[in-house]
């Protein structure tokens, strides 16, 4: 009896010891991948700078967490100045599955690009997922929960109550063709716009999601954003969205479009629409100044001969086809809105 424990005992500290030592050289693995991530981010024009790099998650994951990460890049070549402070960032591979790399942020991001003001990034759970050894296109993963986005000086908010995304990138496209470059999805819910600005629809979307793909011309990214946006045009870049929801207020609306940019490096394109709640949606729009009176009479006529018969004590619907030209969205040659003109900045 006693020689059977003192066995028990010996395999159980052999077993002991075999995850502890296989967790310490995951962990230092993981601690080399991230140093040489650094080491390529600064060959790419990046300025990296943290606290100390440690180690931990035993027994059931290896862990590296890295303390007031900050990386600065500043240049004429994109993505030109952009600063991100991090207070913690923590790398994780779980030792049953060590398939993938967990990515997750532990207090605010601190986030500034070219002359936009400092913005700050929190949620209560926040994590990006890597495959390790992707047996296809390279692809991303996030999940996140009590997203909030606000300016540093905190003058409004936007809030997402669950975000769930992810994006395949293709391996290599041929210089100079337009190839799908990426495909994403995208699922949001309970989203809470600022109360500064007076929303014709009200400040809070119930739910937006999509589903698509971008076409790329694959550039040497040494080039501005207006370079790169004129380059995507002439390559025949194209924006294709095959799925998209939304729940805003009275509107309830599906959709599929392609856009691609003019001569003028402006959005144009066509799509099709099926719309629930649209009679009440134009009243709010040509309430608030958003559409004007006689466009939201003629779009309501308009729609209310294409609408399918419903029972009265149902919303409005219509399948309608819709237009982007010249900055302006069109349904049927009926002008419904004016965009603002898309600004390419410099760098």
């Amino acid at each position: 009896m006693r020689r059977t424990f003192w066995v028990i005992l010996a395999v159980a500290i052999v077993l002991l010891a075999a995850e502890t030592i296989y967790w310490r050289i995951t962990a230092e693995r993981l601690r080399s991948g991230y140093q040489a991530w650094v080491a390529d981010q600064v060959a790419r024009g990046w300025n990296v700078e943290s606290g100390p790099p440690s180690i931990g998650g035993w027994p059931r994951s290896a862990v590296v967490t890295v303390p007031n990460l900050t990386l600065r890049h500043a240049g004429p070549t994109t993505p030109g100045n952009v600063n991100l402070a991090l207070a913690e960032l923590n790398l994780s591979v779980a030792l049953v599955d060590p398939t993938s790399l967990a990515l997750s942020l532990d207090g605010p991001v601190h986030v500034r690009a070219a002359e936009l003001p400092d913005m700050i990034v929190s949620g209560d759970n926040t994590v990006a997922t890597v495959p390790l050894r992707p047996t296809g296109p390279p692809s991303v993963a996030l999940h996140a929960r009590g997203l909030r986005l606000q300016p540093a000086t905190g003058a409004w908010h936007v809030t997402v109550g669950l975000l769930n995304a992810q994006a395949e990138i293709a391996d290599s496209v041929a210089p100079g063709q337009a190839k799908p470059a990426a495909s994403f999805s995208v699922s949001s819910e309970a989203i809470a716009l600022p109360a500064v600005v007076k929303w014709p629809l009200g400040t809070n979307i119930s739910s937006l999601s999509a589903d698509g793909t971008l076409t790329d011309p694959s550039q040497s990214g040494r080039l501005d954003f207006r370079q790169w946006a004129e380059a995507w045009r002439k390559a025949g870049g194209l924006l294709k969205i095959t799925h998209m929801a939304m729940g805003w207020g009275p509107l309830g609306l599906t959709s599929s479009a392609t856009l691609a940019l003019d001569d003028q490096l402006q959005p144009m394109g066509s799509g099709t629409s099926r719309i629930v709640g649209y009679a009440e949606t134009l009243d709010r729009l040509a309430a608030a100044g958003t559409l004007t009176r006689p466009a939201a009479t003629a779009a309501k006529a308009v729609l209310s001969l294409m609408a399918a018969t419903s029972d009265a004590d149902q919303p409005s619907s219509v399948d309608v086809p819709l237009t982007l030209q010249y900055r302006t969205l069109s349904m049927r040659q009926v002008p419904l809105l004016r965009l603002p003109e898309v600004d390419w900045p410099a760098r």
